[in-house]
């Protein structure tokens, strides 16, 4: 192995060019959803968002809905779930455990180790939507024109003013997504008159923009109008000036709690126009009349507040306002604003947008509308879907969240009614770190903190549920397998699945990986603390089981799935020790060590966990060949099962791959062709990553087609996992979390860096035999751009982002490698090439291919 460092290739005397690039296809269609008919179902529409509000138009042509969201819009409150029953049955249900009675202990958590609600529920509560804007079209017949039945609309020779006529033909509809610049569009032609909309939430101004325009004069006439389903309240401002007011929706949602007022928002909408007479009124809303081009601009706020959030708390109505009045001002003004209210925009979310690029073979199919791309990729090759769905999850991470705002939840930010699936929470056994899978690896760094800032906020709920659940010998904190905005930490209500205890040990990871992409010596100094306080928790409640004498966690489960006992016909969720806990708690034990050791503190109690992990139960692989789920080899109730949480260690975590635990690799397949490759939408798009780590790009390639299946029936419509028309996962219904976990997917076919190197193409398709990406983030802190041609790496450029020293595997397929720093050069044959690079130096490797077939 040789180390390359610019004074070493100083030294060296330059060699030939030994490869050169082939230039790569455009990629022109991957950056844009389009459709040309409006929405027929919410799962149509498009999803724009600044990382707090977000709004979905569905582009009706007579009558515009666009639902809004504000990422924070909670019902329910913070509540004691506490439950001293739990602690004191902690013995019996671990004495059950060791004696193999695991029914048994499942009956008794049932009844004791569940937590107390309070008397009148609805405390967890649930993420609504903010509220619908409905905006409902008057169209113009000029006189020349005929009405839908062919007879001429009756006008006065001198009189201009058109006739109204909803019933006139509409062509060149097209509605569209533009993920670089994060605007919609809704264009179409009606009675000869073209008609346009954009749609907008302002990263920068952080207001919604509705832009109208009508391409004759006196031709644009509407009414805009706000609702909500319930606890809504319309009332209105009027203006002295030319604008009509300010439309005002207020209200408080449902604390679960009878005679006390939960989160309270504030929704503010005005209209700044271009011609016409505007008029304004609680009932109506807000009416232009022969207007020619106007602005809806619309500021939410809701009165949460948290520490390490920017949300303003009491301060709501006073923000929402200033909010609105800062981009709004003069009305006078503001169509000549305008255009740089959309331009300052587009460049702040291009400042996170344009950091990554890929581009993947093109067809004739990456023309059809974005719906139709979908139909047709049943039926045949399109790599280029890889793309676009690729740039739609960095869009979609970009749209959800953002410094001081909240983690995307199971929705993203986006909701549908007041009663969202699941309560659209985050879900801490695989959905909330799904949520985060491609974030590192696609430049974003920066949208881990509010992540961060969650589980801050999560620690001293979670060290009480630790003593109230665990006792008092328990130390440090504990997340079960769901939490809110209101720092829910105890078990979920039905021990079958809410048993599961290691929510924030995974969460743990998801920190300590944050620190491997970046080397933030300060961060690290932050999270310590919370990585500590998670393995004290287990470090203080494991217990020995009686079989091996090893440490277990007990009680628990592996998440959501089942198993029988024997011949015993009833199936059984708790359990000792699931691989999963084995894998996550090997994990954050060892990464407690490495902090310790990198921040020179706490040696001695870092000894006592190394001692720990030897005492922790093996991975075990069964007769059958498959890796064990559980500690004993038990039947499982659901062969299928969607969740596949015992190959956590395969990913996303880093304790097994094929070239260092082969016969556990080889375990790994066989699980994952026990269980299938069907699944919910987020457990396709988990199978991606397993099979990707796994090195082969085909079989990943399978489950990406599985996870773009189309999820509405054509005949029935009802709704299937897979993949919407607006490119939302279906669970069903939508969850989130497949998006991210799919993107994360495809950058994990192209780019891996968890087993200490960067490997490149590490499980590339076979259809993918050439393109090229750009930014692309590893460990270490290093970025990477790669083009690639025949199925092989063709040159590659890595910039180091903190000095160090970076590992970079040979491509499979190549016998040389050109590296160039500096200016100079040296040919490099080791199977792995070591650059020491300073923060901010650039390393040039052109690959000369060896001629053999592509090893992936």
């Amino acid at each position: 192995m040789k180390t390359l460092s610019a004074f070493f290739l100083s030294l060296v005397v330059c060699a030939p060019v030994v490869g050169t690039a082939q230039t790569i296809p455009g990629d022109n269609h991957n950056h844009q959803l389009y459709y040309v008919s409006p929405a027929a179902i919410w799962e149509e529409t498009l999803p724009l968002g600044n990382g707090r509000l977000g709004m979905m138009p569905d582009g009706g042509i007579e009558r515009e809905h666009i639902v809004l969201n504000e990422i924070s819009l909670w019902s329910g409150m913070e509540a004691d779930y506490g439950n001293p029953e739990a602690s004191r049955s902690l013995p019996a249900i671990q004495q059950l455990l060791f004696e193999g009675k695991n029914e048994e202990a499942q009956e008794l958590m049932y009844k004791s180790f569940v937590p107390k609600k309070p008397e009148t529920g609805g405390t967890y509560g649930s993420y609504q939507m903010l509220a619908d804007l409905y905006i409902n079209f008057n169209f113009p017949v000029g006189k020349k024109s005929s009405s839908a039945n062919g007879v001429s609309p009756v006008t006065d020779a001198h009189d201009t003013t058109p006739v109204l006529n909803s019933a006139a033909s509409v062509t060149d509809y097209r509605r569209c997504l533009d993920l670089r610049d994060a605007v919609a569009y809704t264009t179409f032609t009606k009675d000869g008159i073209d008609y346009r909309r954009e749609y907008y939430t302002s990263r920068d101004k952080d207001v919604m923009i509705i832009r109208l325009t009508a391409g004759r004069r006196r031709s644009l006439s509407f009414t805009a109008s706000l609702s909500r389903p319930e606890r809504g309240s319309v009332s209105f401002v009027p203006s002295t000036g030319k604008n009509s007011g300010t439309l005002l929706l207020e209200g408080a949602l449902d604390t679960g709690k009878p005679g006390q007022d939960g989160m309270k928002y504030r929704v503010a909408m005005q209209l700044v126009s271009k011609g016409g007479k505007q008029n304004i009124s609680a009932e109506d809303g807000i009416t232009l009349e022969q207007g020619e081009e106007a602005w809806l601009i619309v500021s939410a706020t809701t009165s949460y507040a948290a520490a390490g959030t920017d949300f303003p708390g009491s301060r709501y109505r006073e923000v929402c306002d200033s909010l609105l009045n800062a981009v709004v001002q003069s009305g006078s003004s503001f169509p000549t604003r305008a255009s740089q209210l959309k331009d300052s925009h587009i460049a702040a979310h291009r400042a996170l947008y344009d950091r990554v690029s890929l581009t993947l073979p093109g067809t004739e199919d990456d023309k059809l509308p974005t719906n139709e791309r979908i139909i047709r990729f049943t039926e045949r090759e399109s790599p280029a879907l890889a793309a676009i769905y690729y740039n739609y999850g960095r869009y979609l991470l970009i749209s959800t969240t953002r410094p001081g705002s909240l983690p995307p939840n199971l929705q993203g930010l986006w909701a549908n009614g007041v009663q969202t699936p699941w309560n659209g929470d985050y879900h801490t056994n695989i959905n909330i770190q799904m949520n985060h899978w491609p974030l590192e690896q696609a430049g974003l760094s920066e949208l881990y903190l509010p992540l961060t800032t969650l589980v801050e906020r999560l620690i001293p709920s979670g060290e009480e549920t630790a003593r109230t659940f665990y006792g008092n010998n328990a130390r440090g904190w504990v997340l079960h397998m769901m939490t809110n905005v209101w720092n829910y930490t105890a078990p979920g209500e039905h021990p079958s699945w809410g048993a599961t205890n290691t929510g924030g040990a995974w969460l743990c990871a998801h920190l300590w990986e944050h620190y491997q992409y970046s080397h933030d010596l300060d961060y690290l100094k932050r999270i310590y603390p919370i990585l500590k306080g998670a393995s004290e928790f287990f470090f203080s409640t494991m217990v020995r089981e009686p079989g091996h004498g090893w440490l277990v966690t007990a009680p628990t489960s592996s998440p959501e799935n089942a198993f029988f006992v024997g011949d015993d016909p009833t199936p059984v969720s708790i359990c000792m020790a699931p691989t999963m806990d084995v894998q996550l708690l090997t994990e954050l034990y060892t990464n407690v060590i490495e902090a310790a050791s990198i921040l020179k503190c706490d040696d001695d109690y870092a000894a006592k966990l190394d001692a720990a992990l030897k005492e922790f139960p093996p991975m075990q692989i069964s007769k059958e060949g498959y890796l064990q789920e559980w500690l004993e080899d038990y039947k499982e109730q659901d062969v299928h099962h969607r969740h596949v949480s015992h190959l956590y260690g395969l990913h996303p975590g880093a304790l097994i791959s094929p070239e260092a635990t082969p016969e556990l690799a080889d375990a790994c397949r066989v699980t994952l062709n026990r269980r299938g490759d069907g699944g919910t939408g987020w457990s396709r798009a988990w199978k991606i990553n397993f099979w990707a780590r796994l090195g082969d790009g085909d079989r990943a390639w399978k489950l990406f087609k599985s996870l773009l299946y189309p999820a509405v029936n054509p005949q029935t419509k009802r709704h299937v996992g897979g993949t919407f028309p607006n490119l939302f996962c279906s669970h069903p219904p939508f969850q989130i979390d497949g998006n991210y976990g799919g993107a994360a997917g495809v950058g994990e076919m192209l780019m891996q860096s968890h087993e200490g190197f960067i490997h490149l193409l590490p499980a590339l398709p076979k259809s993918w035999d050439i393109g090229s990406f750009r930014g692309m983030k590893a460990r270490g802190g290093v970025s990477v751009d790669l083009e690639w041609k025949d199925g092989k790496a063709a040159k590659a450029t890595l910039t180091a982002m903190v000095s160090g020293n970076f590992h970079l595997k040979m491509p499979a397929g190549v016998s040389q490698a050109k590296v160039t720093i500096g200016g100079r050069s040296s040919i490099c044959t080791d199977k792995v090439i070591v650059l020491s690079l300073p923060a901010g130096e650039t390393c040039e490797l052109l690959f000369e291919n060896s001629g053999t077939p592509n090893a992936n």
